[in-house]
Order: C-alpha cells, then structure tokens, then sequence
C-alpha cells in the first residue's frame, strides 16, 4: 500500500525520477547512481539510495524486493506484476492485460480488500533458451 506524504521535490530528487521513470529495466540504486551523476556529478551514492527510499515510501516509486534479484527500483508507482530471469536477472513487466485479468478474478472469488499484489513470477527468458 502506497503511503501519501507531502515530499518536497528537490532538484535531486527530480533528476532521480526523472532518470528512473526513463528506463523499463528496474534498475539497482548503483545503476540509477550511475544514470543520475550524468546529470549532477556531485550527488553521492548515499544521497541516491536515501532518496530513492523516500520517494518509495511516498508512492512516487515501487522499490522491489523480488527473490530472484537484488533491491530494484521501478518508476512505476501503479502497482503491477513482474517476471524474472533467474539466469541473467533480467526483470522485466507482466503484460497489462495480465494484471487487469488476475486482479478482476481474485476480486470475484475472495472477501477481502486487497490493497496491492505480491505476486512474482520466474522463469528463464529467451537468450537463454536460445
């Protein structure tokens, strides 16, 4: 569930989602590190992990903790589903009519509210099968 706070934009806050939102790959906190220092070389990679941290608990962000690969962060913020690799780590997006399926059928068999999913997929993606 997606907190609501009043965060106060500041400019390094700003590049990092800007940075973060530009990509599909849900990137480690080095990687946005390294994508952010293009912009502002004098940021610190504390600075990078500390503010991806508050804009995921503001709900800018979804930090994902997923059993196959390290902490990633996704630009995001709705919530949706993800598939990863567990040879090369690759994590990528479940389609979106995927979520909209799993979502409208869980909601018609259960009595609960449900504020948000948990749900990881792993497989092996294609360079590898290949």
């Amino acid at each position: 569930m997606q907190k609501q706070l009043n965060l106060r934009m500041t400019r390094q806050r700003k590049v990092i989602l800007e940075e973060l939102r530009k990509v599909e790959t849900h990137p480690r906190a080095d990687e946005v590190y390294e994508m952010v220092r293009k912009r502002l070389p004098r940021i610190s990679l504390g600075t990078v992990y500390r503010n991806l941290e508050i804009l995921s608990e503001s709900g800018e962000i979804q930090k994902l903790e997923l059993g196959c690969s390290s902490k990633r962060f996704d630009g995001i913020a709705e919530n949706h589903y993800h598939i990863c690799c567990i040879h090369c780590d690759r994590l990528i997006d479940a389609p979106a009519d995927f979520d909209v399926a799993v979502n409208h059928n869980l909601k018609n068999t259960i009595d609960f509210k449900i504020i948000g999913p948990k749900l990881e997929f792993i497989g092996i993606c294609t360079d590898w099968l290949n």
